[in-house]
């Protein structure tokens, strides 16, 4: 069956924005510990965060973190995500879970060719199926076959995860995934864990996104060109985590 990237922010650091700003006000503060955490946890700090982060003082952001669940995505993008070694992984198995009716993504680039080429492919993923039964069957079934029938299984294999990454390592992350030229899978997901922290820390990730929404394009010569287009994103973003937040007050 065919499937699409669902992500949750699910658990993250209570209070991120006060904990990063006690974090680097201590570094600068002669004050007892309990007396600084009472003044930070009593005012707003929007406006301390944002020039912390314009100074590029990057470390305290460090102490916020973010567990996200990710779902109806493929064993590619498992391999794209786990190249940010800072961060924590745990992954459904394919040595414990049997894959005999897995589910599977379908990339744009063929769903684009029409419903003849996606039932193609829709029956090559049943063949597969069908060869990996076999091998299960051929090996006995149960853990063992798993971890060796599982050689025949194509990339398109969906995979569900659990990840946690701090919040300088998620503005790296931003940065890279949420470019037009990351591949279209992880900028999905990027996008959309840009819109989950958003609603929990506005201020933390207010700037977050490809480099060419803070000045030139990295990607120089191979840029996309759409950097207007990439910002209206990023904009309507903020925008629904604004609403989102604004809603929540209203309650």
């Amino acid at each position: 069956m065919k499937v699409t990237p669902k992500v949750k922010l699910i658990r993250y650091t209570a209070d991120p924005e006060a904990t990063v700003a006690l974090a680097a006000k201590l570094c600068y503060s002669d004050r007892e510990l309990d007396d600084l955490t009472d003044n930070i946890m009593a005012k707003d700090n929007s406006t301390f965060i944002a020039r912390l982060t314009d100074m590029g003082h990057l470390s305290p952001i460090e102490h916020a973190s973010f567990t996200f669940s990710v779902e109806g995505v493929s064993r590619a993008f498992l391999a794209q995500i786990t190249r940010h070694r800072i961060a924590s992984f745990s992954v459904r198995s394919q040595r414990y879970v049997s894959e005999d009716s897995f589910n599977y993504v379908v990339p744009p680039a063929i769903e684009a060719l029409g419903a003849a080429a996606v039932a193609r492919y829709v029956g090559q993923m049943d063949t597969i199926m069908d060869w990996y039964r076999d091998w299960q069957s051929a090996l006995g079934r149960g853990e063992k076959s798993n971890e060796d029938a599982r050689f025949i299984l194509p990339n398109a294999c969906e995979t569900k995860m659990i990840f946690t990454m701090n919040a300088r390592e998620l503005m790296h992350f931003f940065e890279l995934r949420c470019c037009n030229r990351a591949q279209w899978e992880i900028r999905n997901v990027a996008w959309q864990m840009l819109g989950e922290v958003l609603k929990v820390a506005p201020n933390l990730f207010r700037d977050c996104g490809p480099g060419c929404l803070r000045g030139e394009c990295p990607e120089g010569a191979k840029s996309c060109g759409k950097r207007a287009e990439v910002k209206a994103r990023r904009d309507e973003i903020l925008k629904a985590s604004a609403d989102k937040k604004s809603q929540k007050s209203d309650k």
